[in-house]
């Protein structure tokens, strides 16, 4: 049995909740640019100094709308997220104007690839 590493590109709107003056999304973040990748567990090859989603709420706004832990965050509301610091990242996420987030992710899920063997049953 073989795993193959799937990478798929997820579209996610997360419609923000409004708590008092506060705009929850749900989820927390890791990485950046000015982070140290060996520190982020989701980073592939410790090199990857992307921003990816670390934590979700169950039941928050981003669990709704599909999110999932380990999501790569490649842009937000079209801004490209591939080269930006953990603060400008965070600031992206909880601009006060926008209740709405659009995002684009990169997923990687795990299949497993199950060889048929041929003649591999013992013949009565």
């Amino acid at each position: 049995e073989t795993l193959v590493k799937l990478v798929s590109q997820q579209r996610i709107e997360i419609q923000k909740l409004r708590q008092g003056n506060n705009l929850i999304l749900g989820f927390s973040i890791g990485g950046g640019i000015d982070q140290d990748p060996g520190q982020n567990p989701f980073s592939e090859d410790k090199t990857d100094k992307g921003i990816y989603v670390t934590r979700i709420t169950p039941g928050g706004p981003a669990d709704v709308a599909g999110l999932m832990m380990g999501d790569k965050i490649m842009q937000v509301n079209g801004w490209d997220m591939t080269m930006v610091t953990h603060d400008k990242a965070r600031k992206r996420l909880t601009k006060k104007n926008e209740d709405v987030v659009r995002l684009l992710v990169t997923r990687k899920s795990l299949e497993e690839a199950v060889k048929q063997s041929m003649g591999g049953f013992p013949r009565p």
